[in-house]
């Protein structure tokens, strides 16, 4: 595949896989892109520096994000909220 100084990546991949993908990414509020580049950033940060079990890593930002229109996810639980709950003494 030919590499070239733009900033552009160009794959060719099954129009199902794409779609597929579109679909899900669509359904958690993210773009392609923005997917990609966390993706790349996490890549790239375990290759520096492994990560260990149970640490979190810090992850670069290499773009600001974009904008999303997704619900908080918490609105789904399926239990009540710990704010919601009695606590008795």
């Amino acid at each position: 595949m030919a590499r070239g100084p733009s900033g552009r990546i160009v794959i060719e991949v099954d129009p199902n896989l794409k779609r597929d993908l579109h679909a899900v990414l669509a359904a958690d509020g993210v773009t392609l892109k923005d997917w990609f580049l966390q993706r790349v950033a996490d890549f790239i940060v375990e290759h520096r520096q492994p990560s260990l079990p149970g640490i979190a890593s810090f992850r670069p930002t290499y773009e600001e994000p974009s904008l999303r229109a997704a619900e908080d996810r918490a609105f789904y639980r399926t239990s009540a909220a710990p704010e919601s709950r009695q606590h008795t003494q």
